[in-house]
């Protein structure tokens, strides 16, 4: 599969890459006229695979996700994209 990125990380301590999928990050308008607080501050939508050190799909690792290993992902994630 083509990915977007792939980009180094960890989960539950082991070396992995996590392979972005799909992107999107939508600005926000900072308008008082905006109907919530995503069409005013923006938001970004990620798809992505965690992967072996090798590239390859890593479902065993997958479920070792935490909350706080999501939440690292999706915002690395964010900043690698914001660079490119």
């Amino acid at each position: 599969m083509s990915y977007l990125a792939e980009i180094a990380t960890h989960v539950a301590g082991i070396p992995c890459i996590v392979g972005v999928v799909d992107y999107h990050r939508e600005k926000g308008s900072y308008s008082y006229h905006a109907a919530s607080d995503l069409d005013y501050y923006g938001y970004t939508e990620a798809a992505w695979e965690v992967l072996d050190r090798r590239g390859r799909k890593a479902e065993w690792l997958a479920r070792k996700l935490t909350n706080d290993d999501v939440s690292r992902i999706e915002e690395t994630i964010a900043i690698y994209m914001k660079g490119k």
